[in-house]
């Protein structure tokens, strides 16, 4: 299925059949393709790059597809390693966390720093937090094969 390019997102580059790949909903999904494009938002002098996840029902483009800016894309594969990194030694912790410092990490971004924590304000946290470990666990083998992937192709970019 092709990506609409008659749409405020301007598709440049394309992976147009990503439902094939999307994890666990392979060949089942409804997002039909991922793009780096020309963000929707762009204002006249002011140009954007965004990626973009296709959703398509089966009969028309989903109002549920999603635009990132790049650099929210890159903040979240940061959260989702870290994220993984915290979770191999989670077991030391009763519940999973450190109640008295919920803080994982505070990571340094453009001068000031990202602080990646346990969301305590979520009363069901206890809960919660084991069934995130336990989803997890179960997808390591979708997520490490990617962050592989990521880390290979920064590394021949010389990152």
């Amino acid at each position: 299925m092709k990506i609409p390019t008659n749409l405020k997102h301007k598709p440049v580059i394309v992976a147009e059949n990503y439902e094939d790949v999307d994890g666990k909903l392979a060949y089942n999904s409804d997002a039909k393709g991922l793009s780096l494009g020309l963000a929707q938002w762009n204002d006249r002098g002011k140009v954007d790059i965004s990626a973009k996840v296709w959703r398509h029902t089966g009969g028309k483009w989903s109002r549920q597809s999603e635009e990132l800016p790049l650099h929210r894309v890159l903040d979240l594969a940061i959260l989702i390693g870290r994220s993984k990194l915290y979770f191999k030694d989670a077991y030391k912790y009763e519940g999973l966390y450190n109640m008295e410092n919920p803080q994982i990490d505070r990571i340094g971004l453009q001068g000031d720093a990202m602080t990646v924590e346990v969301c305590e304000d979520n009363p069901m946290i206890d809960e919660d937090i084991v069934l995130f470990q336990q989803v997890l666990a179960d997808s390591d083998e979708l997520v490490s094969e990617r962050l592989r992937t990521l880390s290979r192709i920064l590394k021949e970019a010389g990152y």
